[in-house]
């Protein structure tokens, strides 16, 4: 099957090409992030492969349907950037991911933990400038430390069993208790008593129009004075001017950051030569006790494989005329 691949990174090109191996799909791979002006490169293509930040709208799928595609293959877990009821209109398939490495972005949301209370960021700049000074660097034992999990999906429970082992007391809040979790002693409590017991939250529940903005000015106004608050989950969970307001005055103690809710316009390309237009996201990185990182929560061998894996068979179930294992329905 001919499938169109946007977004493409010389990564894609490795793992997804080593996924097709004996199966025969042709694979085109596109630099080009697929939007309005760019949906004309799928005409032909009866299946193209989509990632987190290309656009796909109503306007955008119809124009793909005039095209000639049937299915589009997200290679992530998320599909808030898929009009569904659009897509359901025009008769296209729509599959996804659900599951690469939970691994993965447990661990570099452990990550962050840790470099932020460990001011290991500051650290690593100073020691190279010859500065070996202490000051300014005091973190704190996780031991003991309450940790307060949004959502325990797969990556969620990740988490939770990780940070239980620092010898945290875990909190949750998710209106679907895993039973996992609850065996790993995690207790699962209303949203706003998360926010006051946590001395560290972690966002890792689905972008929907309930969670959209879910830690705005009130949510973190209820939070512990000077606790952290870590979100690898999706960028517009986290109202971004209200998070900067928080950092301004004390309240909020540290921010990791893998995603952001404006990423599209910004991550997975070099513009280190480009002045920075996103006056709220440069107003971040000015934060001593703020650490973003550009997406990179998935980038793992493991992960990587699982998703070319996962997407390249969802092609061949289409193909055979069958409904693919991981289809997103309306």
């Amino acid at each position: 099957m001919r499938m169109a691949v946007f977004s493409s990174k010389p990564y894609d090109v490795t793992f997804l090409t080593a996924a097709n191996q004996g199966l025969g799909h042709e694979l085109h791979f596109l630099e080009s992030r697929l939007v309005k002006e760019t949906s004309a490169l799928a005409a032909g293509f009866p299946a193209i492969c989509a990632f987190v930040n290309d656009q796909l709208d109503a306007e955008v799928l119809a124009r793909l349907a005039t095209g000639g595609t049937r299915l589009i293959a997200l290679r992530s877990a998320g599909y808030n950037n898929v009009d569904l009821p659009a897509a359901a209109r025009l008769g296209l398939s729509v599959t996804r991911v659900p599951a690469y490495s939970p691994h993965a972005v447990a661990e570099h949301t452990v990550a962050l933990i840790l470099a932020l209370n460990r001011k290991v960021h500051r650290a690593w700049a100073r020691v190279r400038e010859g500065n070996f000074s202490l000051d300014g660097l005091l973190g704190f034992d996780l031991v003991g430390r309450t940790v307060g999990v949004v959502g325990t999906g797969k990556i969620g429970a990740a988490v939770a069993r990780i940070m239980a082992g620092f010898g945290c007391r875990m909190l949750a809040f998710d209106p679907y208790p895993n039973p996992d979790c609850v065996a790993l002693g995690v207790s699962y409590v209303p949203f706003t008593d998360l926010l006051t017991r946590s001395d560290i939250v972690s966002l890792h529940c689905p972008l929907t129009p309930e969670t959209r903005h879910l830690m705005d000015a009130t949510a973190l106004e209820r939070m512990k004075p000077g606790a952290m608050l870590i979100n690898t989950g999706r960028g517009a969970l986290v109202d971004t001017k209200a998070v900067i307001e928080a950092l301004k005055s004390g309240r909020l103690g540290h921010l990791g950051l893998d995603v952001y809710e404006e990423e599209a316009a910004l991550f997975f390309e070099d513009r280190s030569w480009r002045v920075l237009q996103d006056d709220v996201f440069a107003r971040l990185l000015t934060f001593p006790n703020v650490i973003v990182t550009g997406h990179q929560g998935f980038f793992t061998a493991e992960a990587l494989t699982a998703i070319a894996e996962t997407t390249v068979r969802a092609v061949t179930e289409f193909e055979q005329g069958r409904v693919p294992t991981n289809a997103v329905r309306a």
